[in-house]
């Protein structure tokens, strides 16, 4: 590991966080809590994630918001039923045509939310933790100077045992993240989860930066944090078990493609075509299939005009 990133690592890893709900409470201070969950047809486990953070709703977080990026099931219904308030991806800046993809609606959260620090929570988790929220917000609430920090997990793949030593999960993380950060930014080479989906952030440094489309959100929002407050202003946080719906090969291939886009983008180097030709076996031939990958950002949403919101 990189000497830095060792270092930073010992110091700013919290294996078993230990803070107490009153003790968050008390260090929140006048700052409002926001948790947001980007939701696309997830009526099946969104519910279940809203009840976990409803009991710190008038305590330790203000508002729970459900950003729907266009469902066709019953996702928006089941949220509201669970206790959070749903919010259209369209209905947030709609003078801005939307984008697809997890990216667009993370970015629209900050116009339709209003807390200074903000929790983002995936929607398709399964047997959520009630620990998680207060976990994420640990180090921002009790370290000055962090503003972004990152779950980790062991992620079963399938039926795996959660207690076994590597469930096989997180597999663009290990085959595409974590190389790249190896080779291009070995700084953040301690960073167990660089593609988390379970993070903390302040509104400070989310309004300030770009938003990536798509799955290359989450690394960009870490490189930026890195290129923004260097390895201070980061932290990661152990959650324990994050259960979830696994993708299969082609769909991670997609997405490995975004974040790689992403990545380049941030390096200023050209992100190629926003396109990625797989192949698929028809009637024993294997034929092309050319799926389009958008790569651009969004601006700082301290740049755009949300007087209308």
């Amino acid at each position: 590991m990189h000497p830095g990133a060792a270092v930073w690592f010992a110091e700013h890893t919290y294996q078993s966080p230990q803070w107490t709900l009153a003790d968050l409470v008390c260090r929140k201070g006048s700052r409002r809590v926001s948790v947001v969950l980007p939701a696309l047809d997830e009526e099946a486990t969104v519910g279940s994630v809203v009840g976990t953070v409803r009991p710190l709703l008038g305590s330790l977080v203000e508002e729970i918001v459900v950003m729907d990026s266009g469902s066709t099931d019953g996702t928006a219904e089941a949220a509201a039923r669970a206790g959070a308030r749903v919010v259209h991806r369209d209905d947030v800046l709609p003078e801005l045509e939307s984008w697809a993809g997890k990216g667009e609606v993370l970015w629209r959260s900050l116009a339709a939310t209003s807390g200074d620090v903000l929790v983002f929570l995936d929607a398709d988790l399964v047997d959520p933790d009630p620990a998680f929220v207060p976990a994420l917000l640990g180090p921002i609430l009790t370290r000055p100077g962090t503003h972004l920090v990152k779950g980790f997990y062991h992620r079963p793949l399938g039926t795996d045992d959660a207690d076994g030593e590597d469930g096989g999960g997180g597999r663009v993380t290990e085959l595409l993240a974590r190389p790249l950060l190896s080779a291009l930014r070995p700084e953040l080479s301690g960073v167990v989860q660089p593609l988390a989906g379970e993070y903390s952030a302040t509104r400070e440094f989310l309004s300030s930066v770009p938003f990536a489309a798509g799955y290359g959100v989450d690394i960009g929002l870490l490189l930026d944090a890195y290129e923004r407050y260097g390895l201070d202003g980061i932290a990661q946080v152990n959650l324990g078990v994050r259960r979830h719906r696994n993708r299969d090969l082609r769909q991670l291939g997609v997405m490995a493609r975004q974040i790689l886009g992403t990545v380049l983008r941030r390096w200023g180097a050209p992100a190629g075509d926003a396109a990625i030709t797989q192949f698929v076996r028809v009637a024993g031939e294997w034929l092309p299939d050319t799926t389009s990958v958008p790569v651009d950002d969004r601006p700082p949403m301290r740049d755009v005009d949300v007087s209308s919101r």
